[in-house]
């Protein structure tokens, strides 16, 4: 007998869930007084950690290999640097009928973090697509969002995310930018030891964000600031980031086409393009938000789940797509006929 299991077009993230179970720890145990301190500590700590091995797994020589297909990712950083930001600022109408201004701020915030690689890479592959693409696509955006969104967040969200001030800039300098310029130096050296344990700094880097966010959401809930969030903003903003996703995915797609790109290039162009990272978005809101960060990253931690569910449904229908059933019967249909067509001997010289 099969063990039941969830359908495949609806994925429930694992490291949502422990998410969630750290908010719920943080509202019934948050951090406060001398305990506040060490978590705080520990936290600068391990947003630097994160961003050391960004940079240490960060292949140089894969990126540069990727160049070769430039205009593909311009599009993809186009779309996630330009078209998201702009998208983020014409949401700026619905303050405050609909959206707070923290959750306007989160909201923006959410439209400057650079793409996924991890999910973008998998839906890619599910779908058919151009996978190098992709993993280059992805790692091309996460290695100028760590430049970028900082910059971006300073400009455009002003005082609620630090500004230009002097403090902000050296926490982004030596949070952000200078582990990850060390990762970068140190790679030769370390490179093959993260490889070969992965799956052991996988957990750490989810240890880490899981700190972050503690930390965060316990400084929320010592301030009083999650009694400024009602349900039906939560469902406004969930409603906001729903149109915001559509517009993505259909702009991603059809834009793609009318810029001449096949269909396997699309494809990687629509899941790397319109994504956002959750993992390299919380510990930059912590560093650029500070006490806000907690209801600042609210709406990226939504648009997270929604982005895997509606992409997963997405994945599969293309997978299933006509031209790319017909594509491969016409490539199985090839190599049958190669495979049984005689081969005469080459004549050997005497």
């Amino acid at each position: 007998m099969r063990r039941p299991h969830l359908p495949a077009w609806l994925p429930v993230d694992p490291f949502i869930m422990g998410l969630l179970a750290t908010i719920g720890l943080a509202a019934l145990l948050p951090a406060r007084s001398a305990a506040a301190s060490v978590a705080e500590a520990a936290s600068t700590a391990a947003v630097a950690l994160l961003f050391f091995l960004y940079g240490a797994r960060l292949s140089t020589r894969e990126a540069l290999d990727g160049v070769r297909h430039w205009r593909l990712h311009l599009t993809v950083l186009a779309c996630t640097f330009l078209l998201f930001p702009l998208l983020g600022l014409a949401a700026h109408a619905l303050v405050p009928a609909v959206l707070t201004p923290p959750l306007y701020s989160g909201l923006l915030f959410l439209c400057l973090v650079p793409s996924t690689i991890q999910s973008s890479i998998a839906f890619t592959s599910i779908a058919r697509g151009n996978v190098p693409a992709a993993i280059c696509a992805g790692s091309f955006s996460s290695l100028v969002g760590i430049f970028l969104t900082p910059v971006l967040a300073a400009g455009l969200l002003g005082n609620s995310a630090g500004g230009f001030s002097p403090d902000s800039l050296v926490k982004i300098v030596l949070q952000l930018l200078l582990p990850f310029l060390l990762g970068q130096a140190l790679r030769p050296w370390v490179g093959g030891f993260l490889v070969r344990n992965r799956s052991v700094l996988g957990r750490v880097d989810r240890g880490s964000i899981l700190l972050v966010v503690y930390t965060a959401f316990s400084a929320g809930m010592v301030a009083g600031i999650w009694h400024q969030v009602s349900l039906p903003r939560l469902g406004g903003l969930m409603a906001v980031e729903a149109v915001i996703l559509a517009v993505m995915l259909l702009v991603t797609w059809y834009g793609a086409k009318r810029l001449g790109f096949s269909r396997e290039d699309r494809i990687a162009i629509q899941f790397a393009g319109s994504k956002k990272s959750l993992a390299a978005g919380l510990p930059m809101a912590s560093v650029l938000f500070g006490a806000q960060a907690s209801l600042a990253v609210l709406p990226l931690m939504l648009f997270h789940q929604t982005q895997l569910m509606v992409c997963a449904v997405l994945a599969r229908r293309r997978a299933r797509d006509p031209q790319a059933t017909e594509r491969t019967e016409l490539a199985a249909g090839h190599v049958a006929e190669v495979s049984h067509t005689p081969q005469h001997p080459v004549p050997q010289a005497r």
